[in-house]
């Protein structure tokens, strides 16, 4: 599913092509955790569905994922 979101850090609007179903969309939308609703997803996807905020965005803003770990 086409994904389109605002990054919440450049402001940038950003399209990616997402594995989710409207199920799992439904599921988060209503309460549940996005870990829960959609945990086929890698946590760069998830990210970019709670915040736009790419992978390349998030290593400028905020270092390597894995370095943080």
């Amino acid at each position: 599913m086409k994904v389109i979101r605002r990054s919440i850090i450049t402001g940038i609007t950003h399209e990616k092509d997402i594995n989710v179903t409207d199920e799992q969309l439904k599921a988060w939308h209503d309460g549940e955790l996005i870990q829960r609703a959609m945990p086929n997803l890698s946590v760069f996807d998830r990210e970019f569905i709670l915040s736009g905020i790419t992978e390349e965005e998030w290593d400028a803003a905020f270092g390597a994922y894995e370095e943080i770990l």
